[in-house]
């Protein structure tokens, strides 16, 4: 049974500290991440997202620090009414991921 508690407070801690790992900037530090250089700015990164859906529109944006690493994060509607969530590494504007949203 000892055995058993050690592993799932190990599991517990593990899962905890893999949640800290990511957060949410808010807009003051999202612009003096942008004015400073770290990040693209949102123009640019709004425009790759919208480059992979033509005539999409942008419903929603996030930037995120995950890992260390800066991820935009924006959610479309296509000209179907179609949903998308596309995360952009925030620093290059490399695509991450492009899936249709649930």
């Amino acid at each position: 049974m000892k055995t058993l508690t050690t592993l799932i407070t190990a599991a517990t801690l593990a899962l905890g500290a893999n949640l800290a790992m990511a957060r949410d900037l808010g807009p003051d530090e999202a612009l003096k991440l942008r004015d400073a250089g770290t990040i693209q700015s949102f123009e640019k990164l709004n425009e790759a997202a919208l480059a992979k859906h033509p005539g999409a529109t942008i419903d929603d944006t996030e930037l995120e620090e995950e890992y260390g690493r800066h991820i935009y994060q924006v959610e479309l509607r296509d000209d179907k009414g179609v949903e998308w969530d596309v995360e952009l590494d925030a620093k290059t504007g490399e695509v991450l991921k492009d899936h249709q949203d649930d």
